[in-house]
C-alpha cells in the first residue's frame, strides 16, 4: 500500500512539472526616494522563491533581458498589456510578473501584477511591511501568493493547447468555405546540437492545410500557387531534476509565386517542459506551428 501511495505521489509530481507555466519576470518599479534601490533586490528574491516553484517555469533573465533591448520593450513593472503579449510571443512565456514598490504610511508596499501573455488577463497580488524589516519573508510569502493565483486562474491566464483536430476545425470556421489556394511548404528546422529528423513545424503546418481543406505541395511544385516557407529551431533551456525545458522558435511567411508578394509573415516562439529533450523539442515545434497556422491560413482563403 506504502509503495503504490509513493508512486502515485511520484507520478502526481512528474505530471505536475511537466504542465509547469513558463513565466517571464520583470524588474519591479520603484516610486519614490524612500524605495530607491528596492525594485531590484524584490526582482531577485522573488526570484529565487519562484525559481524552486514545481508550478511555474521562469524564463532565464539573461535572455529575457536580451530580447527586452533588441525590441525596445520596457524592463520595469509599469510594462502594459499589449507589452507583455509581445513579450510572450518573443519568450514564450504564458504568464508575465512585474510590479512596483512604493512607501505609505511608513509602510513598504510590494504590488504584483500577473498577466496572461495570449488572454491579457491581469491580476494582482501584493505584500507589505514596515521598513525594510522582514523583506525576504515578504517576499517568499508574495512568492507563494503569486503561484496559488496563477494555478486557480490558470483557465483564464493561459490559452490550453488544443488538439490538431480541434485547431483544424477552428481554422475551417475562420475560412468560412473560401477556398484555399494549392500551397508549396517547406520549413527547415534545426534542434541545436542535434540532427532533426522528420520536422515536426512543417509536418504540422501541412496538416492543418490539408484539414482545413488545402492542396499541399512540395515547395518548388509547378502545381503551388503560393509558397509557404519558414526557419524553425529549438534549443534546450534548462534542467531541473528529471525534467527540461526547450524553447523553439518558428517563423513563416506565404509568398505569391507568380507575382512574388508577401502575402502574410508570422512567428511564434514556445517553452515546453518535458523529460525527454528531443521529444520536448518536437512538441514545442509543433505547438508554435500550429499556433501560427491558426492565424496565417485564414489570411490566405480566397487568394487567387
Amino acid at each position: 500500500m506504502k509503495k503504490t501511495m509513493l508512486i502515485g505521489a511520484l507520478l502526481a509530481t512528474r505530471i505536475f512539472a511537466a504542465d509547469a507555466v513558463p513565466t517571464a519576470l520583470l524588474a519591479f518599479a520603484e516610486r519614490g526616494n524612500e524605495v530607491k534601490g528596492m525594485g531590484a533586490k524584490v526582482a531577485d528574491l522573488l526570484f529565487a522563491e519562484l525559481a524552486a516553484s514545481d508550478s511555474l517555469w521562469l524564463v532565464d533573465r539573461e535572455d529575457l533581458q536580451k530580447t527586452l533591448a533588441e525590441q525596445e520593450l520596457s524592463a520595469s513593472g509599469m510594462v502594459n498589456p499589449a507589452e507583455a503579449v509581445k513579450i510572450g510571443a518573443l519568450t514564450g512565456a504564458k504568464v508575465l510578473i512585474s510590479g512596483s514598490v512604493f512607501e505609505v504610511d511608513k509602510n513598504i508596499h510590494v504590488v504584483a501584477r500577473i498577466i496572461g501573455t495570449e488572454t491579457s488577463r491581469t491580476f494582482g497580488s501584493s505584500v507589505k511591511f514596515e521598513g525594510g524589516a522582514g523583506l525576504a519573508a515578504q517576499i517568499a510569502a508574495l512568492a507563494r501568493d503569486i503561484e496559488k493565483t496563477v494555478a486557480e486562474k490558470s483557465t483564464v491566464l493561459v490559452v490550453p493547447v488544443l488538439p490538431a483536430e480541434d485547431v483544424a476545425a477552428s481554422i475551417r470556421r475562420g475560412i468560412g468555405g473560401k477556398k484555399l489556394p494549392a500551397a508549396g511548404i517547406s520549413i527547415v528546422e534545426e534542434h541545436i546540437g542535434a540532427v532533426v529528423i522528420d520536422p515536426a513545424a512543417e509536418t504540422e503546418f501541412m496538416l492543418l492545410y490539408k484539414e482545413a481543406g488545402g492542396v499541399v505541395f512540395t515547395k518548388d511544385d509547378k502545381d503551388a500557387t503560393i509558397v509557404i516557407s519558414g526557419e524553425a529551431f529549438s534549443e534546450f533551456a534548462v534542467r531541473r531534476g528529471n525534467f527540461a525545458s526547450v524553447k523553439a522558435r518558428v517563423e513563416v511567411k506565404a509568398v505569391d509565386k507568380k507575382s512574388g508578394e508577401v502575402l502574410a509573415t508570422d512567428r511564434e516562439t514556445v517553452v515546453e517542459v518535458g523529460l525527454a529533450e528531443h521529444a520536448t523539442a518536437k512538441k514545442a515545434l509543433q505547438n508554435a506551428s500550429a499556433k501560427i497556422a491558426a492565424r496565417m491560413i485564414p489570411k490566405l482563403a480566397g487568394v487567387p
